[in-house]
């Protein structure tokens, strides 16, 4: 199904693998605009009900 436009930016939260896990898709838009690639790694963090996602440095 088409998203409306205005509506790129809503995802829905999906089970995976065991069903220990959640996960959701980003706007490609975002994933370019960041230049991030196929397995990449990256930090998510928890503050105050925000999640951040962050390049991982070694």
């Amino acid at each position: 199904m088409r998203r409306k436009i205005g509506d790129e930016n809503i995802r829905k939260l999906f089970r995976i693998g065991s069903k220990r896990s959640v996960a959701l898709t980003l706007p490609i838009a975002i994933v370019r605009a960041l230049r991030w690639q196929e397995g990449q790694k990256v930090v998510v963090n928890l503050k105050n009900k925000k999640i951040t996602i962050e390049d991982w440095v070694e």
